[in-house]
C-alpha cells in the first residue's frame, strides 16, 4: 500500500491517518517512519484514536512513571497472527496472540522533542519482547536518523541502564498505589537485536496487509463513484 497514487491523492485533500495513510517508508525495515504519541516530558498519556486518526489524551499520569524515550507507533503495521506466533515461538509460550494494535516503537535521541503528533524517521536497532497476558506487545527500539549521540547500530551497543529504564517503564506504567502486583500481566520475555527487530517489523507489515486489505479497495470504489 505504500506510495500508491490513491493514498497520495487523498493526502492532498485531507490529513493522512497516522496508522493507515502514512507509508512505513521505502527502506523498511532498515529505516522506518514513526508516529510519535508521547515524549519524555508528557505527564499525560497520549495515544492515537484509531477511528479518527487524532491524538487523544488517554489519561493523566497520576504518579511518577514517565516514558524515558519518544514513544509511538509504526504506520501500516499490525500485530496479528504472524507477530503473535513469532513471539510465542521465541518465548517458548503457547497460544500467544497479536494485540491487534500497530507495532509500538521507542525512539532514542539526544535532541529535545517537546511534543508528539509528529512523524520522524528512525533506524531500528533492536526490541523488547513484551507479553501482556497472552498477547504479544513488542516494543521496537530505534534511534532517530542522523542523531550524532544515539548512533548505535545494534541494541547491544546501548548502555544497559538505558534498556533497564525502558523495561521498568513498560512493567510498571499501569501500576498504581494499592494495586495487586500479583495480578500484573506484563512481562519482558527477552531483549533482541537489530536482525530480529527487522523480522518483527516485516511480520507486522504482512499482518497489516492481510488484515486491512479492504481499505484500499474501499478507497478505490469511493474515488470511482466521485469521478
Amino acid at each position: 500500500m505504500r506510495n500508491e497514487p490513491i493514498w497520495n491523492l487523498m493526502n492532498l485533500f485531507c490529513r493522512a491517518h497516522p496508522w493507515h495513510g502514512v507509508s512505513i517508508g521505502d527502506d523498511s525495515p532498515r529505516e522506518i517512519h514513526c508516529y510519535v504519541e508521547i515524549v519524555p516530558t508528557d505527564t499525560v498519556k497520549f495515544e492515537l484514536d484509531k477511528s479518527t486518526g487524532l491524538l487523544k489524551a488517554d489519561r493523566p499520569q497520576k504518579y511518577s512513571n514517565t516514558c524515558p524515550s519518544l514513544y509511538g507507533l509504526v504506520p501500516q503495521t499490525h500485530c496479528g497472527k504472524r507477530v503473535g506466533d513469532y513471539s510465542g515461538k521465541k518465548a517458548k509460550k503457547k497460544n500467544i496472540l497479536g494485540d491487534n494494535d500497530p507495532l509500538d516503537v521507542c525512539i532514542l535521541t539526544e535532541k529535545e522533542i517537546t511534543r508528539g503528533d509528529i512523524l520522524i524517521t528512525a533506524i531500528p536497532i533492536g526490541g523488547i519482547r513484551a507479553i501482556d497476558g497472552n498477547e504479544a506487545d513488542d516494543k521496537i527500539i530505534a534511534v532517530l536518523k542522523g542523531d550524532l549521540v544515539y548512533n548505535f547500530k545494534d541494541i547491544s551497543e546501548c548502555p544497559p541502564n538505558l534498556i533497564d529504564r525502558l523495561c521498568h517503564y513498560f512493567l510498571t506504567y499501569k501500576d498504581f498505589p494499592g494495586s495487586d502486583l500479583s495480578e500484573q500481566k506484563m512481562e519482558i520475555a527477552a531483549i533482541y537485536g537489530k536482525k530480529e527487530a527487522e523480522e518483527v517489523i516485516r511480520l507486522a507489515q504482512e499482518d497489516y496487509e492481510e488484515h486491512f486489505s479492504g481499505i484500499r479497495d474501499l478507497l478505490k470504489m469511493a474515488m470511482q463513484k466521485t469521478s
